[in-house]
């Protein structure tokens, strides 16, 4: 009673879906500016249709003070795009030596701790750190990446070789993954598994899983897609973190992420500036913007391996929302936030910088078409976007 509408959009043959949820956004504030702005970034989100974000703690300084992501919230919250939902750092600078202050973090509006890609070294500071968040119901969020095997460009496999570039092998996954699982069983802490790259990799969650480990994960839309064979002749695009692997891990991942045994995709939004991606293949920064992308890769995976759209648009909605711990987004109802991402299905967009509103131009995908283009993003019921 007494809800006059003021505007009324017409969607015949558009999909109205709840506003995206993506589990790895870099915005670049404060401190990398020169990359990417907040402004810049949210209007990113809101082209895509992403309307909650995690951002990932390894801006400068580092979100490791509840002051920094105090400000970080209230900058975002001025802007009115996005719900921005930050990472605390695990560790103070995420250098891997002191625990930060948690419970003070998380009432600054942290959602979860992780070390971005900064791997703790030491497997005592990381046993104490997942023993504290446990002991408090703090969610863990860690990339598995041995520090010592990770030093490579590329993955290990023909075509590094072929190329003289220098590898990283499965192992750096694998060898990092165990420790993971080993501490999360012995610690009960709530681990979620970031950027899963092979195939390996998904088998240990899985037999973790069968054990009744609680563990979730999840996987970049790159990954879905692209294997070390579009690094091409050393395209500085596809230098990522982690490494692009090979066609057999990309189509486990595919397969692991059909059948639920990964939980969501993420766009790992990282935006970089053009001189940094400019130059040789193993100095380029790792790296690609995906906030734009994440609906047309998710929709584009969904359709390959022929799953109903409701449970395609489940791993960037509601199951995100889940590992994230929302409770108002990531589902349409009653009580849930007016957060909709309303796109054409059929339509389909060639990707070109000019296209992106990002501040970074840097995707493997430029020139691809791409199906789904978002027509109307909305948060809290207010028209962010429309096309």
């Amino acid at each position: 009673g007494g809800f006059r509408a003021d505007r009324v959009i017409d969607a015949s043959g558009l999909v109205v879906a709840p506003g995206l949820i993506d589990l790895s956004a870099r915005l670049r504030e404060p401190g990398l500016e020169y990359r990417a702005t907040l402004e810049s970034e949210m209007q990113a989100a809101m082209a895509g249709g992403v309307t909650s974000l995690a951002c990932p703690p390894d801006t400068d300084p580092v979100l490791d003070e509840p002051g920094l992501v105090e400000m970080l919230c209230y900058r975002a919250r001025n802007l009115n795009c996005a719900h921005v939902y930050p990472i605390g750092a695990l560790t103070a600078g995420l250098k891997g030596e002191h625990l930060t202050e948690m419970a003070e973090l998380t009432e600054a509006g942290c959602v979860a701790f992780g070390q971005a890609n900064m791997p703790i070294e030491d497997n005592l500071v990381l046993m104490r750190a997942m023993q504290y968040a446990a002991t408090f119901g703090f969610r863990v969020w860690l990339q598995a990446a041995d520090p010592y095997l990770s030093q490579g460009v590329a993955h290990d496999g023909e075509l590094a070789a072929r190329r003289g570039l220098t590898g990283i092998p499965v192992e750096a996954e694998t060898i990092a993954l165990a420790t993971l699982l080993q501490l999360a069983r012995s610690t009960g802490v709530k681990l979620h598994v970031t950027r899963l790259s092979s195939a390996a990799g998904l088998d240990l969650i899985r037999r973790a899983r069968a054990e009744g480990l609680d563990v979730t994960c999840d996987v970049s839309a790159h990954h879905l897609h692209l294997s070390d064979a579009d690094i091409g002749f050393f395209d500085p695009l596809a230098r990522l973190d982690p490494p692009l692997r090979a066609q057999s891990d990309r189509d486990a991942l595919r397969v692991g992420l059909a059948r639920g045994e990964i939980d969501a995709v993420c766009s790992d939004h990282t935006p970089v500036d053009d001189d940094e991606k400019q130059v040789p293949f193993g100095e380029a920064a790792a790296g690609a913007t995906g906030l734009e992308l994440l609906l047309p890769l998710t929709l584009k995976w969904g359709a390959e391996l022929k799953l109903p759209l409701a449970s395609t648009l489940a791993r960037i909605t509601s199951d995100a929302a889940r590992i994230m711990g929302i409770k108002k987004g990531g589902h349409l109802g009653i009580g849930a936030r007016a957060d909709l991402c309303i796109f054409d299905p059929e339509a389909k967009r060639t990707i070109s910088r000019e296209g992106l509103k990002s501040q970074g131009k840097n995707t493997p995908f430029l020139g691809h078409e791409l199906p789904g283009v978002v027509r109307f993003t909305l948060v809290e019921g207010r028209v962010m976007f429309s096309a």
